[in-house]
């Protein structure tokens, strides 16, 4: 909290606001719900060439945030239930999907904000999807429970509920060229599923990613100033990954948010090209700040 924002109160019960207010504390209107039990969710590993395509269905990496219906209700990843209308999930069936909540390409910032507020805003969530992917709870193969799936989401008549499309590539070039057209068209990358694996929670090969560079978190330690036409503003940030590695990330960053930088302490996804001699971060740069989930 910042003076600007309590003037009219007298100095000294301004001042006792701010301390009293956590640094950085978000507006009430998109503080997180206290976590529940984390659903169990299947993650990736990452794609190399190699891998037996044909083993395999290929989707869009949606670039938005994972969601868990657990039957009654939406939940993050980190546990946290989704305040959506009520219309939203109205008619999504009695059993357990796993999925992304999307508004298109290139809209991350402005979903996750909608996601995260208390108070869901009835304007932003019609712009938004649930793209399904899997049936956790079916005890089959991935080829048979997409098939369940598709089955599933046809009989729901709420458009909110969609299906994410799965196609089959012969090889590692058509893989290849269908990553360029999606990067190109604004998306992400592409996800694999193997056709024969069971739902199991935590990072396997079931499950790969493919993007063109790779991607990962770390905590913000210090803000490092800006020199030349970035004085007075963040020069760059010094993070620490879950390794204890700490490096710098000092582009990617739009003015903005070199005048409002990631809060210390705040988790952010940096992108980057393999490693240095020293195992440090080739080339790493600064993608968005990681919502808490």
């Amino acid at each position: 909290m910042s003076f600007s924002r309590i003037r009219g109160l007298p100095w000294w019960l301004a001042l006792l606001c701010c301390l009293l207010v956590e640094p950085g504390a978000a507006d009430s209107s998109s503080i997180a719900v206290q976590p529940t039990e984390k659903p169990a969710l299947m993650l990736a590993n990452v794609y190399t060439e190699g891998v037996d395509l044909s083993a395999y269905w290929v989707s869009e990496k949606l670039d938005g945030v994972r969601a868990y219906w657990d039957g009654a209700r939406l939940i993050s990843r980190g546990g946290h239930p989704i305040q959506s209308p009520d219309w939203f999930t109205a008619g999504f069936p009695a059993l357990p999907l796993d999925g992304e909540l999307w508004m298109g390409r290139g809209t991350f910032e402005r979903l996750s904000g909608t996601v995260r507020r208390l108070e869901p805003t009835p304007d932003d969530w019609r712009e938004i999807r649930f793209m399904v992917f899997d049936l956790p709870d079916l005890d089959a193969p991935f080829g048979q429970r997409l098939q369940r799936l598709q089955q599933v989401l046809a009989d729901s008549a709420n458009p909110s509920l969609v299906p994410v499309e799965q196609v089959r590539v012969a090889d590692h070039a058509t893989l290849m060229a269908r990553l360029d057209a999606v990067v190109e068209a604004g998306g992400e990358g592409l996800m694999l599923h193997r056709d024969g694996a069971d739902y199991r929670a935590g990072r396997s090969d079931d499950l790969l990613k493919v993007k063109p560079y790779l991607d990962a978190e770390a905590r913000v330690i210090e803000h490092l100033p800006g020199q030349g036409k970035y004085a007075g503003m963040l020069g760059a940030l010094l993070v620490e990954d879950a390794d204890g590695r700490r490096f710098r990330l000092g582009t990617g960053f739009t003015d903005a948010e070199r005048r409002d930088p990631p809060l210390i302490g705040s988790l952010v996804t940096y992108k980057y090209l393999g490693y240095t001699d020293k195992e440090i971060p080739r080339f790493a740069s600064f993608l968005r700040v990681r919502a808490e989930e």
